[in-house]
């Protein structure tokens, strides 16, 4: 992975490995089912990853990016992002 410790590595493949949730209401509740996409509600650490994972990316793509030009000296920035909601200009 991208500059992360092996043991960083080992201790969130050992958290997420075995990620099981289910769900309950007034009157029922789910089996367990394992959790192999997405993120658990009340998850701390995996919108935490997903905010690392994004500066990541979009680092990347700003060496790439330039603004656009929307004409009388009005320019938009290359790179425009809030969490999954992202804009790139090339």
């Amino acid at each position: 992975m991208y500059h992360v410790p092996e043991d960083i590595q080992v201790m969130l493949d050992d958290y997420f490995s075995g990620l099981r949730m289910r769900f309950s209401t007034n009157s029922y509740t789910t089996d367990w089912i394992n959790l192999d996409i997405g993120i658990a509600m009340g998850c701390t650490i995996s919108p935490n990853l997903f905010v690392i994972a994004m500066e990541v990316i979009l680092k990347a793509a700003e060496d790439s990016a330039g603004p656009a030009n929307l004409g009388g000296g009005c320019y938009m920035p290359p790179l425009k992002a809030f969490m999954d909601d992202t804009t790139i200009i090339c």
